[in-house]
């Protein structure tokens, strides 16, 4: 994929005896969502693991932005997942303690905004998920629904080139989780960020442009999604 903005080849990963990984390929463009599905206990939540930099194949290449991501540093590879990736996770893990628009701004102040900047540049996403009047509410005053839009926010808030977004509808029910995908999908192709879906649900991987599956530690292209 020569318009691909994250690239894996060959990727092995074997914890103690187990291999979960057996020489998986992955590739995906800017402004592309892909699904990777799979059996629990394929590998798909681990291929994301690798292609986010947050564990190391065993063997195998991963590319991003023309960089070796084995190649960085554990601070180089941090300093991407806060500024150049972003991350939706099943059960949102927003920060209890803060509100919402402080937990949109988080990812911000990490990377040095103020906390003003910060929070200024987060109601727009907040608005853009459709949630902007919980902003002062903290994540036990809101919905599970809610919850997953302003996780959606926060991973998008930093503009970031790569979205890894893992089972985000799981917790939800099938009406909260559509219009969570809509929004995500819809928010990723306009600011083309490129999304890695992990999920099991046909109806969430139906939002993506195509489909990977993942089983037995390996991975086959199913093309467009239906």
């Amino acid at each position: 994929m020569s318009s691909a903005v994250l690239t894996a080849v060959g990727l092995r990963k074997t914890y103690g005896t187990t291999p979960a990984l057996a020489g998986a390929d992955f590739g995906i463009s800017a402004g592309e969502t892909v699904a990777v599905m799979g059996p629990s206990g394929s590998g798909k939540s681990t291929l994301l693991h690798c292609l986010a930099g947050i564990v190391l194949p065993d063997a195998g290449t991963i590319m991003y932005g023309g960089r070796k991501l084995s190649a960085l540093s554990d601070a180089e590879r941090s300093a991407l997942r806060r500024s150049e990736f972003g991350f939706v996770f099943q059960f949102g893990q927003l920060v209890p303690e803060l509100t919402c628009i402080e937990n949109v701004a988080l990812p911000l102040r990490l990377t040095g905004h103020s906390r003003r900047a910060a929070e200024r540049a987060a109601m727009p996403w907040l608005e853009r998920l459709e949630v902007a009047d919980l902003a002062n509410k903290r994540p036990g005053e809101i919905s599970g629904g809610q919850g997953q839009r302003v996780a959606v926010a926060r991973a998008l808030a930093t503009a970031p080139r790569v979205v890894f977004a893992d089972e985000p509808t799981g917790a939800l029910d099938s009406l909260n989780g559509e219009r969570v995908m809509e929004l995500l999908t819809d928010a990723a192709r306009a600011t083309k960020a490129a999304v890695v879906l992990v999920t099991h649900d046909p109806r969430v991987a139906a939002y993506a442009d195509r489909e990977i599956v993942v089983r037995d530690g390996h991975t086959r292209s199913m093309g467009a999604a239906a």
